[in-house]
């Protein structure tokens, strides 16, 4: 028995339906409270047969939920999050956010682009990380629901005008979530540009398959569809050298519990403190492939990241210390939550030998990952 099928008769026996034709994703919307300078926000509940219920935010075009069941049938919400709008408002560990114009750290927070030198905020001393202080996880999104074959999506856009955080050109981005009957949650991202500039984005979500507050992810079986990720210095800036996995805590390449190497006297974990490594996914980017797979073991949840991105940052939650309390009312404390950030490289502007970041007018960046949900 496939693990979609198990997915998919599991929510057949909890919905109590026969089996007909999927109706497609269904959103609900709410107003969901105002930043402080009194910007509307609001709060979608994305459903649909054999997937996850998911609620996203118009600000940040954070995932706020995730919703799907056990091996057992029991719901639990998977991804660390806040109780309301106010704990997002002030969120500084980017809890299932979309983070831009450059996810992951630029060197230094400098670039070079078109022979002009571009200088961008130091907010993770001595560089650049995730777009800035007032980077796109702190914007309220322009939210539309738009209608297709597979049902509902909701499309997220946002400008960024040219200048934001020392970014060149006026950039237009959307994002769009949807659900699948296979148990995925997909975002489509696209973006254009007026002038030359870089880009690189990803959502932020921390996962516990177990389920969010129930304690550290150290047991979670992980494989990573990669035989090489990018060395870094002490503060986590690529080298340029690309290194094989084999014969490090690094290798994935055969299930893993998280764990089981996290705290090896190795320079590459000791670097973050814990996993906060970029792995150069196999296959060819711009083709949608199969980067992790995570299982939990006591509840029986697997997760499935698919890419169409180059790489992918595995994050254990280092730098969580129990000062953000989450929606179970339960602290999250260190390694609480781990993230799969789909990306391109660390500091890609600085190392013309990585894939390119670099977006011209008359071109449309295009990327998408799915988070696909089932047990065993």
């Amino acid at each position: 028995m496939s693990l979609l099928f198990e997915r998919s008769a599991l929510f057949t026996i909890l919905l109590g339906v026969a089996m007909t034709a999927d109706a497609g994703t269904r959103i609900e919307r709410k107003a969901w409270g105002e930043t402080s300078d009194g910007q509307a926000v609001e709060l979608f509940t994305l459903s649909r047969e054999g997937a996850p219920t998911v609620r996203v935010t118009s600000y940040g075009a954070y995932i706020v939920s995730i919703l799907t069941p056990d091996r057992d049938g029991k719901m639990a919400d998977v991804v660390l999050g806040y109780r309301d709008l106010a704990g997002y408002l002030g969120d500084t560990n980017f809890l299932g956010a979309v983070v831009g114009r450059y996810a992951n750290r630029i060197a230094r927070g400098e670039f070079s682009l078109g022979g002009k030198r571009y200088t961008l905020a130091r907010n993770n001393a001595p560089n650049h990380l995730h777009g800035g202080p007032k980077g796109f996880h702190t914007k309220v999104w322009a939210p539309r629901i738009v209608s297709g074959p597979e049902g509902d999506a909701l499309e997220l856009a946002i400008t960024s005008p040219d200048g934001e955080e020392g970014y060149p050109g006026t950039l237009t981005a959307t994002v769009v979530y949807s659900l699948d009957a296979d148990g995925g949650l997909k975002l489509a991202y696209s973006a254009t540009t007026d002038a030359e500039t870089v880009l690189n984005l990803t959502n932020h979500a921390y996962f516990n398959l177990a389920g969010e507050g129930s304690g550290d992810i150290l047991g979670h079986e992980l494989q990573i569809e990669a035989d090489s990720f990018t060395a870094v210095d002490e503060t986590l800036i690529p080298t340029g050298e690309i290194r094989p996995v084999a014969g490090t805590p690094l290798d994935f390449r055969e299930p893993v519990a998280i764990g089981a190497r996290i705290d090896d006297a190795f320079p590459q974990l000791q670097a973050g403190g814990g996993y906060d490594n970029n792995y150069v996914v196999r296959g060819e980017p711009g083709e949608l492939r199969l980067a992790a797979r995570v299982f939990e073991p006591g509840s029986g949840r697997v997760l499935e990241v698919l890419t169409t991105q180059p790489g992918v940052q595995l994050y254990s939650g280092n730098f969580l210390d129990g000062t953000v309390v989450g929606k179970s009312g339960r602290p999250y404390g260190k390694r609480s939550g781990f993230c799969l950030e789909t990306q391109h490289f660390p500091d890609s502007p600085n190392h013309p030998e990585f894939p390119s970041v670099v977006l011209a007018p008359g071109e449309r960046y295009s990327e998408t990952t799915v988070y696909r949900f089932g047990v065993k």
